[in-house]
C-alpha cells in the first residue's frame, strides 16, 4: 500500500532530520512514496542552512519530496526582502539560522550572507499539500472555509485548541506549528505531529496509508539529544 510520510517541525535539527530520513529509507524498503515536510526548518535549533540544503538537494528518486513553507521560513523571506523587521525574526529564533550562514555572535547580523538560491527555494514553497484523505499543511485550515481560499496568516499562523477535533470535511488535517512535547496529539479530524523536537530532541513522523482516511497508521519515533542551548 502507498504510503505518505509527513516530518514536522524541525527547526534547525539537521541531526533529527538526517535520523528521520534514514528511518523513512528504511521503512519504505524501496517501495515508492511521499514525504511531505511541514515546514519550519529553520530557527532555534543550530543547523538551518545545512537543513535547507538538505532538503533543496533530494536525492532519492523513488521518494517523492513536497516541501511545504512554515511562518518562520515566511519571517525569514520577508526579513531579507526587507518587509519584516529584523527584530521580529529575531525574537523567534532567526539569530540562529543566521549563525548557520556564517554570522558570528559578535557580528552585526549581514542578511546578504544567506544565499539568493535559499530564498527563492523559500519564495517557491507551497503552503499545503492536499490527496484524496488529508489536507497536510503547516499551522492548520478553517473548516468553514474552501481549500482554495485559505489565508496565508491561517496555513501558516493558526492555532487549535488542544481538543478541537474537526478536519476539514472529510479530509484529516496533518499538522505541526502547535509544539507540544507529548505530540502526536490524534483527534478524529485532525494530527499534531509537532513534538518540539528542537528541544526535546524527538521528531514524531507520521506514517498515512494513502488509500485510508483518517490519521496514521503508524508514528516513527525519532529520538536524539535534547537541546539546553538553543533559544526558546
Amino acid at each position: 500500500m502507498a504510503v505518505t510520510y509527513a516530518i514536522p517541525d524541525i527547526h534547525g535539527r539537521y541531526d533529527l532530520l538526517q535520523i528521520a530520513i534514514d528511518r523513512i529509507v528504511s521503512h519504505a524498503a524501496g517501495r515508492p512514496a511521499t514525504v511531505v515536510t511541514l515546514g519550519d526548518y529553520i530557527d532555534r535549533g543550530p543547523c538551518s542552512r545545512q537543513v535547507i540544503e538538505r532538503l533543496m538537494h533530494w536525492e532519492f528518486d523513488h521518494l517523492s519530496l513536497v516541501s511545504l513553507k512554515g511562518n518562520h521560513e515566511a519571517m525569514m523571506w520577508q526579513t531579507c526582502n526587507n518587509l519584516l523587521e529584523l527584530e521580529r525574526w529575531l525574537e523567534n529564533g532567526g539569530d540562529q539560522t543566521l549563525r548557520s550562514y556564517g554570522n558570528s555572535d559578535s557580528d552585526k547580523f549581514d542578511l546578504n550572507l544567506v544565499p539568493s538560491s535559499h530564498l527563492a527555494w523559500i519564495d517557491s514553497l507551497p503552503a499545503m499539500h492536499v490527496d484524496q484523505h488529508r489536507v497536510f499543511v503547516h499551522a492548520g485550515v478553517d473548516p468553514n472555509v474552501s481549500l482554495n481560499q485559505q489565508s496565508s496568516q491561517t496555513l501558516l499562523w493558526k492555532r487549535y485548541r488542544r481538543d478541537f477535533a474537526k478536519g476539514h470535511g472529510r479530509r484529516h488535517v496533518v499538522h505541526g506549528h502547535d509544539a507540544d512535547p507529548s505530540a502526536p496529539i490524534r483527534t478524529t479530524g485532525r494530527t499534531n505531529l509537532d513534538a518540539m523536537a528542537w528541544k526535546t530532541g524527538r521528531l514524531a513522523v507520521g506514517v498515512f496509508e494513502n488509500d485510508r482516511p483518517g490519521g496514521p497508521a503508524e508514528i516513527l519515533d525519532v529520538i536524539g539529544e535534547p537541546s539546553t542551548t538553543v533559544k526558546s
